[in-house]
C-alpha cells in the first residue's frame, strides 16, 4: 500500500552534492517508482532561528513561517527518513536546532496538564529510518563509541514524540570508499525507497 515519506536531508552544506545528497535522492526515486508519495525538506536551505530559552520552546507554539511546510509535511507523513553526516559524534547543530523548532509542544507532544495526565506522544503511528554517513568505520562508531547521539536521536526525539519502529543505516569509512562501494550504498538506499522501509 503506497506510503507517504518525508525526506529530512540534514546535511548543513547549501552547495549539496554530497554522498548524503545521493542516498536521500536514491532513497526518494526508489519509493517515487514504487508509487508512494515524497516530500522532501532541505534543512540546509531553509532560514530559521535558533531556539534560546524555556519560553521560546513552550511559550509561542508556533514555527516560524520558514518551517511550517517542513513541519506539515513530517505531520502528514507515514514514514520518516532523516539523513545526515555524523559530525564531531553527533548530527551537525543545524539539524538539531531544526528538530527543536519543528518538533514543538502542540505538534510532537502534549505536555502533562495540571489533571495528572501524562504525556500525549501526537507522533504516533509513523516510522522512521536515519541514515547517518561517517568517516571512522560505522562498526566502530557502533561498539567503541556506544552510538550515543544515535540512540540520543532516537529515543529522546522520535521514540519520545511516538515514531516507532525506527530502522538504521550506517555508513562508515566514506572519504576512502570507492566508486563501487557508494554505488552499492545507493541501490540499497534505493531498495529501502521501494519498500518504504
Amino acid at each position: 500500500m503506497p506510503k507517504r515519506i518525508a525526506i529530512v536531508q540534514g546535511h548543513p552544506d547549501p552547495a549539496g552534492g554530497k554522498l548524503c545528497h545521493a542516498l536521500a535522492d536514491a532513497y526518494a526515486e526508489g519509493a517515487a517508482a514504487a508509487g508512494h508519495q515524497v516530500e522532501r525538506v532541505d534543512v540546509a536551505q531553509l532560514a530559521f532561528p535558533l531556539l534560546r530559552s524555556h519560553a521560546d520552546f513552550y511559550g509561542g507554539g508556533t514555527v516560524p513561517p520558514s518551517l511550517a511546510p517542513a513541519q506539515a509535511a513530517i505531520g502528514a507523513a507515514d514514514h520518516l527518513v532523516i539523513v545526515y553526516p555524523l559530525w564531531l559524534g553527533a548530527m551537525p547543530a543545524l539539524l538539531k536546532g531544526f528538530f527543536e523548532q519543528v518538533f514543538r509542544p502542540g505538534f510532537a507532544f502534549d505536555p502533562p496538564g495540571g489533571d495528572g495526565k501524562r504525556w500525549r506522544k501526537r507522533l504516533a503511528g509513523k516510522s522512521a529510518r536515519i541514515v547517518v554517513t561517517m568517516g571512522m568505520p560505522a562498526l566502530l562508531y557502533r561498539w567503541y563509541f556506544g552510538a550515543h547521539s544515535l540512540k540520543s536521536l532516537e529515543r529522546n526525539i522520535l521514540r519520545f514524540v511516538g515514531i516507532c519502529p525506527i530502522r538504521e543505516s550506517l555508513y562508515g569509512g566514506v572519504e576512502a570508499a570507492g566508486a563501487a562501494k557508494r554505488a552499492q550504498w545507493i541501490e540499497e538506499m534505493r531498495t529501502l525507497g521501494r519498500a518504504a522501509r
